[in-house]
């Protein structure tokens, strides 16, 4: 195995253990949670995660934007840029945390009407969501912390953090819920310190390599109309898709909820799915983000071909050997999340549709890593809306206004295929563009 794929591989494991850590602290979540007296604790913590869910997701640009520009400034040994960015993105991380904060009260009312709980339910979400909004400025500033290690390469500090912030919230979990009592409020208190736990540990990390004195002397330079332009562009372009995003898959849920109770359940345990794939292959599209921006900055087209031949076919054949899994062995696994046999006879209806989904869906996933670490917001966002515009919303108003199951999948893997095809159409023209890349060489050689 070449250096490049090893440290390719290294990348990959410390993505995927670091994306799997998410999962698995919800789950213990809702074990403590769901072993109280009262339900309706766990419902109101599912509805407020609902709420913080979109709220974050609006802001995952930090993370993208940061991971991009810091690998290609790597690719040119040009530290300076790299702290620049880093000030730049992590005060804006810290302005939009402080937003939040400031706007919690509308965004509270807003999210519990929209979802329409019950009484005692929404009684639970508030007091989750009134202890965890504190940790918004630290949820946002580890976005851009996490950006900056991996455009670096550094799998092992990504990993590190992951279990310092699901860790600690394991243990405040079980210290607020079990032990003090302070049921739903202790969940959101003891998510928002783990946040800020895992803030510091990053910032430690950080202080290893860049001095406090060496990044209050980029203070002057701060302030460039050109580079900040540049970055408000590329992150507005980075929200516009998410949102496009967000919501195609908010409407699936909300149309598959028009055609039945157990239609949402079938088409809730396959989403499931498509989400469990995408934690693992989103750790190649991560190390790929990487890699990109580095081998891009470098003019490095034959390394660029090389990770995109390894990373497509691994994405592939991950995306289709987890599909096939269950959709041969639909029975076996959807009995394991539910035992009521009317709506796995749903999911079998429709599990096949996980093949066109997930395969086409990871060569979208692998390619969105790639011109993220090429900072290609506009492709990524016109992409996205084009997806949204042409795939999804025609056959999914089709499929809701025939109540067809198998039509809103197929808008679906639509959405997912135009995704692809328009990523994959932009590949040659970003091979010729690296050629034209100039490798600056580094200060501390001359």
């Amino acid at each position: 195995m070449t250096p490049f794929l090893q440290r390719f591989g290294r990348l990959v494991i410390a993505n995927i253990v670091s994306n799997l850590m998410v999962p698995l602290a919800g789950i213990i979540d809702t074990a403590f949670l769901g072993h109280l007296a009262n339900v309706h604790h766990l419902g109101g913590v599912a509805i407020a995660s609902v709420i913080f869910n979109l709220v974050y997701w609006s802001f995952g640009f930090l993370r993208m934007g940061t991971t991009g520009l810091t690998a290609q400034a790597l690719g040119r040994r040009d530290t300076h840029t790299m702290n620049l960015l880093l000030l730049r993105n992590g005060l804006l991380a810290v302005v939009l945390g402080v937003g939040i904060l400031a706007l919690q009260t509308p965004i509270r009312e807003l999210g519990f009407w929209l979802l329409n709980a019950e009484p005692n339910v929404r009684l639970s979400g508030e007091a989750f969501f009134n202890a965890r909004i504190w940790g918004a400025p630290a949820v946002l500033a580890n976005y851009v912390l996490f950006g900056r290690f991996l455009g670096c390469g550094q799998g092992r500090r990504v990993i590190l953090l992951s279990f310092v912030g699901n860790g600690s919230n394991i243990l405040l979990d079980y210290w607020f819920i079990r032990e003090l009592g302070w049921e739903s409020a202790g969940a959101g208190a003891a998510t928002a310190l783990s946040q800020g736990m895992m803030l510091a540990v990053g910032l430690s990390f950080l202080l290893r390599e860049v001095a406090i004195a060496e990044l209050w002397q980029l203070r002057a330079n701060l302030w460039d109309k050109t580079a900040l332009t540049a970055m408000l562009q590329l992150n507005r372009d980075l929200m516009v898709r998410t949102f496009a995003l967000l919501l195609s898959f908010t409407l699936f849920t909300n149309w598959s909820s028009a055609m039945g109770s157990e239609i949402l359940a079938a088409n809730a345990l396959l989403l499931q799915v498509v989400t469990l794939t995408s934690y693992f292959i989103d750790g190649l599209a991560f190390a790929t983000e990487s890699f990109a921006g580095q081998f891009y900055s470098m003019g490095e087209v034959r390394q660029l071909k090389t990770l995109l031949i390894w990373g497509l076919s691994s994405s592939v054949l991950l995306g289709v050997a987890i599909a096939s899994l269950f959709s041969l062995w639909s029975q076996q696994l959807f009995e394991l999340m539910t035992q009521h046999q009317s709506v796995i006879d749903q999911v079998q209806a429709q599990v096949w549709w996980l093949l066109p989904t997930l395969g086409v869906g990871a060569i979208a996933f692998l390619l969105d890593g790639y011109f993220l670490g090429l900072t290609q917001g506009q492709l990524l966002r016109n992409s996205t809306l084009l997806a949204t515009g042409i795939g999804f919303l025609p056959l999914g108003l089709l499929a809701r206004h025939l109540s067809s199951p198998a039509l809103l999948w197929l808008a679906l893997a639509s959405f997912m295929a135009i995704r692809a095809m328009t990523l994959a159409s932009q590949i040659p023209r970003s091979l010729r563009s690296a050629h034209d890349q100039i490798v600056l060489p580094d200060p501390a050689t001359l």
